[in-house]
């Protein structure tokens, strides 16, 4: 009796053992990144890379989309994110001032805080770039200025008027122009409808009806420079309009083989996810972003300590030559 209760204690201590081991090796870091919307190419693209690198990393890395890009959805994610109790969360923010708060909240429960697209955001831990501001409008200005030849009449949209990064880039592309083709007339100011391509599409409609010598369209925001495109399309303007902006290229390449979309330049989302996942690890680890420090996805970084931000430049040309290669990476 005695041996036989002996084996069933023993039995029972190595049960406790082994749960006590799954529970710790379970216990891996979550993390969840609120994007601006769900369901389109480019954030696709972003989660296929945080999911790559949470698995690389050990790491519970999930992506939340929104279905609309509302500013209020976001809040509602992030609320949700804490109470769940992760330990990293990750944002593209639709309104950088209204998140403000909520990020607050997360960062006073323990949780860090890391975002994109949004230099300058309060209440984060670290945001990070993949294009400068400069880099990324001066090259859209460039490049719109030579496809119409320095003249003409040209509009702008952004993701929304609430978004920083998107209106940093507009500022920067605009004075590009204005400083070196003062020949070319920007028309209104700027349009919040680019992370949408039916907004975008009956916008540049609109436009075009106005401004029967409209010349070209500068869409920051994925959805923007599609829409403007499917436009251009329907009044048969093709190769007379240049639509310019960042875009998926899975999604755009037909259009820039017939001519329509005209390019851009973009960086990988897929990357932009990795570097959420890397960041996150580091961060949850107690890990110091010091300098000179190489970072994978970045290379080696030199951020601004004062305003918490890690800017690179890496673009990507998007014509001809390269879309198609990008697309088929499941961009």
């Amino acid at each position: 009796m005695t041996s036989r209760l002996s084996r069933i204690l023993l039995a029972g201590v190595f049960a406790l053992g082994v749960a006590s081991t799954v529970t710790v090796a379970d216990a891996a870091e979550r993390m969840g990144v609120v994007v601006k919307i769900g369901g389109i190419p480019w954030f696709n693209a972003m989660e296929a890379g945080i999911k790559q690198r949470g698995k690389e990393l050990g790491v519970d890395a999930f992506m939340v989309g929104p279905t609309s890009a509302d500013p209020a959805l976001q809040v509602r994610a992030v609320e949700d994110l804490i109470a769940q109790g992760v330990d990293v969360i990750g944002v593209v923010p639709n309104d950088a001032e209204v998140l403000e708060p909520v990020l607050q909240r997360a960062r006073d429960a323990g949780i860090k805080v890391i975002t994109h697209e949004s230099p300058k955001q309060k209440n984060a831990d670290w945001n990070f770039e993949l294009a400068s501001v400069n880099g990324f409008g001066d090259a859209y200005g460039k490049m719109l200025a030579d496809k119409l030849g320095g003249k003409g009449k040209y509009a702008v949209f952004v993701g929304s008027l609430t978004v920083p990064l998107h209106n940093a880039w507009a500022d920067a592309a605009i004075a590009y122009i204005k400083k070196n083709h003062p020949d070319m007339e920007l028309v209104g100011d700027r349009y919040g409808v680019a992370e949408n391509v039916d907004e975008s599409r009956k916008t540049a409609l609109d436009l075009m009806r106005a401004h029967p010598d409209l010349k070209g369209f500068l869409a920051f925001g994925s959805q923007g420079p599609i829409g403007a495109a499917r436009a251009v399309s329907e009044r048969r303007k093709g190769g007379e309009i240049a639509v310019l902006g960042p875009f998926s290229p899975g999604q755009g390449k037909r259009l820039v083989h017939d001519d329509i979309l005209t390019g851009g330049f973009m960086w990988n989302p897929m990357e932009a996810g990795k570097v959420f996942v890397t960041l996150g690890d580091m961060l949850a680890k107690g890990q110091e972003i010091k300098d000179g420090m190489e970072i994978p996805g970045l290379g080696v970084v030199h951020p601004d300590m004062a305003e918490r931000n890690i800017i690179v430049d890496q673009l990507v040309e998007l014509n001809k030559n390269t879309v198609d290669k990008l697309a088929d990476l499941g961009l």
